[in-house]
């Protein structure tokens, strides 16, 4: 995945994303302290350093000005500080995305990819096919029998994370974090209401599917039909 750079001075949470994020199949390094995340980062160029703000030797904006002054590594700032007043010159001093303390390794994990994305730091991916369904994620584009589909922006995404994990049970939930990016909640309805469309537009039906099934009381999977 991606090879991150931790700067964070409390050390549970350090030891915790760690640990979680290297679950998560990233490589992470570490640093309790601004001066020492620095030195890490001009030395091992990380794809993604996660910076906290309360550090014990320098403020994490200041740390951050100095970063961008050597280096275009991608930054997200990862803190209990928040509002605009705390948000708006973290983003001008030149982070990419802001996160607010509590979160989990998870939560973590769909930013990073979000960030690396839009970076083009990831590595890009090959279309992905299941049965007669076929999906390119670099065009963003599906097919169904070699017919194109006509898919929203979020249509897509949704397929997509899907298509990448056929067979597999996924939760509302996991959708709203990863495709939504909302990790502290959002409606399950509004998952309800694009799985429908997308059904629609596959051909099938919530009673007689095909390709997206309900698993009633956990979520829905992708499968290549019998």
């Amino acid at each position: 995945m991606a090879d991150i750079l931790l700067i964070e001075d409390d050390v549970t949470i350090r030891t915790a994303l760690s640990r979680g994020l290297r679950e998560l199949g990233h490589a992470v390094s570490s640093s309790p302290t601004a001066m020492e995340g620095l030195r890490l980062a001009v030395q091992d160029r990380p794809d993604l350093i996660v910076l906290d703000l309360g550090l014990p030797d320098l403020d994490g904006v200041e740390l951050l000005r100095m970063l961008r002054a050597v280096s275009k590594v991608p930054v997200i700032v990862a803190t209990a500080r928040d509002g605009d007043a705390e948000m708006v010159p973290v983003l001008d001093a030149g982070a990419d995305d802001y996160v607010v303390k509590p979160y989990s390794a998870a939560q973590l994990d769909a930013r990073v990819r979000a960030v690396l994305r839009r970076a083009g730091g990831a590595a890009p991916e090959e279309p992905l096919k299941v049965g007669a369904l076929r999906v390119d994620p670099r065009a963003r584009t599906a097919a169904l029998d070699g017919e194109p589909l006509d898919l929203t922006p979020r249509e897509f995404d949704v397929l997509h994370y899907l298509a990448a994990r056929p067979g597999e049970v996924v939760t509302k939930r996991e959708l709203l974090t990863e495709v939504w990016q909302l990790p502290y909640g959002g409606a399950d309805k509004t998952v309800d209401v694009h799985l429908s469309w997308l059904r629609r537009k596959l051909g099938e039906t919530a009673a007689e599917p095909r390709y997206l099934h309900t698993v009633r009381g956990v979520g829905v999977k992708l499968v290549e039909p019998s």
